[in-house]
């Protein structure tokens, strides 16, 4: 397949390429473009041959729902049966942002969209590339993350290349994704607001507005075989070629497991990579690949670390372990279906 590639500055956009990008998705293909979480794989949600294409790139089982992006809050009420006081609370602090909202939708969304479901998940994306290319093609775009199914999410341009060229029909290279994680999800079908996947909108910034609001019971589990509400609920997700492990315990005690496993592994003449925080960076004697030193630069740079892993070649990740508060609930929610649930304690 031909791809049509375009290099858009986020802060120039060139409109003659983003009216290219757009007449390709107006035509039923699909188009990789850059969000503010991660880069998209995008085509129009109301179409359902176009969305199966998405499936097909993505290598996606169908029954895992797709987020439709809109530009424009008042697109909503076309798509859903109806939006609660709490959905309005949510689209005028949180929108445009890195925050999708799950309701009960009208019959326009096909069922190939919403993975089978009478819900669709919506959010509106604040990356300017992302919103001008939703407005000139002016229609609802259903886009996933822009990878291989159950691979890392891509957050740089290079990613996206390297992985999707010539397995869709345009490649929006942008600008490196600010948060670097998926978008929180939020389903607002029940009586208590209940958060389906973590993200940067945290469950303590969504509480102030909202009240309570409740983790989802699924994201405790490490099933395979559940029905997905939400994109990346399944067990096994985000994972680089290498077997990944979360090493749990106290900061030096991470550091002295971690480094005995490293050493085991060199015996084996498997190569060790190690996840971490830049202050822990000189502690390791594996080949270290830095997250940064706050949380937010953790969430931003963790993907980009498990493809890195992999260009590595490394055999093992071991990744310290992180909180779970506030952001650190989505990156640890990210990490522990990277690793499939496997933890070594220290």
């Amino acid at each position: 397949m031909d791809t049509l590639i375009s290099k858009i500055d986020v802060d120039n956009i060139d409109m003659e390429e983003i009216k290219k990008q757009a007449e390709i998705l107006k035509s039923g293909e699909t188009v990789i473009f850059p969000t503010e979480t991660v880069y998209g794989l995008g085509a129009n949600a109301l179409d359902e041959n176009a969305v199966s294409k998405i499936y097909e790139a993505k290598g996606r089982p169908s029954d895992n729902p797709l987020i439709v992006h809109i530009s424009d809050k008042k697109q909503i009420y076309n798509l859903v049966t109806n939006v609660p006081e709490k959905a309005e609370i949510v689209m005028d602090k949180f929108w445009p942002g890195p925050i999708t909202i799950i309701l009960n939708k009208k019959d326009i969304i096909p069922k190939r969209t919403s993975g089978g479901l009478d819900t669709v998940a919506i959010r509106m994306p604040s990356n300017k590339i992302a919103n001008a290319l939703i407005r000139e093609a002016d229609i609802p775009i259903a886009a996933p993350s822009a990878n291989i199914s159950g691979r890392p999410s891509p957050t740089r341009a290079s990613h996206v290349y390297e992985q999707m060229n010539h397995r869709v029909s345009g490649i929006i290279l942008g600008n490196d994704c600010v948060y670097g994680l998926e978008s929180t999800v939020l389903d607002l079908t029940g009586d208590i607001p209940t958060i389906l996947r973590p993200g940067s909108i945290t469950k303590e910034q969504l509480e102030k507005e909202l009240g309570t609001v409740k983790l989802d019971s699924a994201l405790e589990k490490k099933e395979d075989n559940i029905k997905a509400k939400a994109p990346g609920m399944k067990y096994t997700h985000y994972s680089p070629n290498a077997d990944v492990y979360i090493v749990s315990g106290e900061r030096f005690e991470v550091i002295d497991k971690i480094n005995k496993l490293t050493e085991e592994n060199n015996k084996k003449n498997l190569k060790t990579g190690v996840i971490c925080l830049e202050n822990n960076k000189k502690f390791y004697i594996g080949k270290t690949i830095c997250l940064g030193e706050t949380l937010e630069d953790v969430a931003s740079n963790l993907f980009d670390a498990l493809i890195q892993a992999d260009k590595e070649k490394c055999d093992i990740i071991y990744s310290e372990e992180f909180t779970n508060e506030g952001i650190g609930c989505a990156i640890m929610n990210r990490l522990l279906k990277s690793a499939g649930y496997k933890i070594i304690n220290a």
